[in-house]
């Protein structure tokens, strides 16, 4: 195989280059040098992860959700299952086309333990052939409400972690906008609907404080970090779950006080 700089030993050159981290002539460009920063920045999350759940004797099955090019589930699989005969990837994405360009390309590299479903993540919770149980729940840039379906389906199979990186969540700051009048008589904190992308903004970091707080409610222990650093995506919010079993003992009454104080009530099931 040819040795390429930056390249780690053994990754697949072609799978690098269908997802364009190397040109078509198998070379590193500043572009792609950066593109495979943030492939091993994100790596180096969840690879301990993966291998706590082997360590522990687990089955290591992985569910991403928003899947997409199935980008984070080729890289996982390359970097890390490839070299254990253990572990499943399921990508589940609502777009056929970039399910059947996934299939093609697994069967093509050989990555046989990867799985691909054209459907919600809504419609996979209810899909009997999936397994029981996950041990690992990824959901990158899911848009809008597709996180908190993938968090749904992360309280139902009981996963050991969740990772997430939240995008767009427009539903929030859409009720907020719908409350506008109410919130002007609340004093200082109307200044978040003066300005539309303050509301927006604002509605953004809401959500993802709702999300925390919930999986806090259901017995994860969190870390949110930064994903990327800022000048190569506003998006890059990366939380972290891990499952103790041991509930945050307010998380429930906080989340909650915070829907009434944002007249937010009507979004209590999401963040159930």
């Amino acid at each position: 195989m040819m040795s390429i700089p930056d390249i780690r030993p053994g990754q697949s050159i072609e799978l690098l280059k269908e997802l364009h981290i190397l040109t078509r002539d198998g070379k590193l460009n500043q572009d792609s040098r950066r593109k495979l920063k943030q492939v091993y920045h994100l790596y180096q999350f969840i690879e301990p992860l993966l291998q706590e759940v082997l360590d522990a004797g687990g089955e290591l099955t992985l569910a991403d959700h928003g899947a997409g090019k199935s980008y984070l589930g080729f890289i996982l699989y390359d970097l890390f299952f490839k070299s254990h005969d253990a572990g499943h990837i399921y990508g589940i994405e609502t777009r056929e086309e970039l399910v059947s360009r996934s299939v093609e390309l697994a069967e093509r590299l050989g990555f046989a333990r990867m799985h691909f479903l054209n459907m919600s993540v809504d419609e996979s919770r209810r899909m009997a052939e999936l397994p029981e149980r996950f041990d690992v729940v990824t959901a990158l840039h899911a848009c809008n409400t597709a996180t908190d379906d993938a968090i749904r389906f992360a309280l139902d199979k009981q996963a050991r972690f969740i990772v997430l990186a939240p995008c767009c969540q427009a539903e929030v700051a859409s009720v907020l906008r719908q409350h506008k009048n109410r919130a002007l008589s609340k004093g200082p904190l109307a200044e978040i609907y003066r300005h539309p992308i303050h509301t927006r903004e604002f509605g953004s970091q809401l959500t993802n404080v709702l999300r925390c707080l919930r999986l806090e409610a259901h017995g994860y222990q969190l870390t949110v970090t930064e994903l990327v650093g800022w000048e190569h995506s506003m998006k890059n919010e990366l939380i972290i779950a891990r499952h103790t079993g041991q509930p945050r003992g307010n998380a429930r009454e906080r989340l909650n006080a915070l829907l009434e104080e944002f007249n937010l009530e009507s979004l209590a099931e999401r963040f159930a």
